[in-house]
């Protein structure tokens, strides 16, 4: 793990020095009962704005996976729908990964994966299913199919199903 200067990372609102704080929450693994639940409401504002990403979004994975490795079968949503987000936005803005962190980078979005498809045959929860699916997809490259995942409710997938059927 490389070593991370917090305050020399950007986000939404600035320097990230307030992120590592956030990111210490996550390992108490709470339930995400509603959207603006902290932290995970504060880690999406700041590192997956409006559909942007930042310097400290690419350095967040490798620590959500990290705290996430601990308890793989306390995954929530927002363990794999941010990072697919923001890899997802990564890939579509042309952003690269710093070389110093690339290795580092696309490791934990491997371990991710595989973290994301034990849980979704183990607990096939709709939501999470589809936040590991999409996660799932980025880190094979397949992007459109993650869009297509993380933008359409399972409703309208079965919607443009049916169409796509009568067509």
């Amino acid at each position: 793990m490389p070593d991370i200067n917090w305050n020399e990372l950007k986000h939404a609102y600035g320097d990230a020095g307030d992120i590592p704080a956030l990111l210490k929450q996550l390992e108490l693994f709470s339930a995400e009962a509603s959207y603006d639940q902290e932290p995970w409401f504060s880690l999406w504002s700041s590192l997956c704005h409006q559909d942007d990403t930042y310097s400290a979004s690419l350095v967040a994975i490798p620590e959500i996976v990290a705290t996430l490795e601990k308890a793989p079968e306390k995954a929530t949503l927002s363990f794999f729908l941010l990072p697919a987000s923001i890899e997802f936005l990564r890939h579509k803005k042309g952003m690269t990964v710093p070389i110093d962190l690339d290795t580092w980078y696309h490791n934990a979005i491997s371990k991710l994966a595989t973290m994301a498809l034990q849980v979704a045959t183990q607990h096939p929860n709709s939501e999470l299913t589809r936040a590991a699916l999409a996660l799932i997809a980025v880190a094979v490259g397949q992007y459109e199919h993650a869009e297509l995942i993380i933008e359409i409710s399972q409703t309208e997938a079965g919607e443009v199903l049916e169409w796509y059927q009568t067509r």
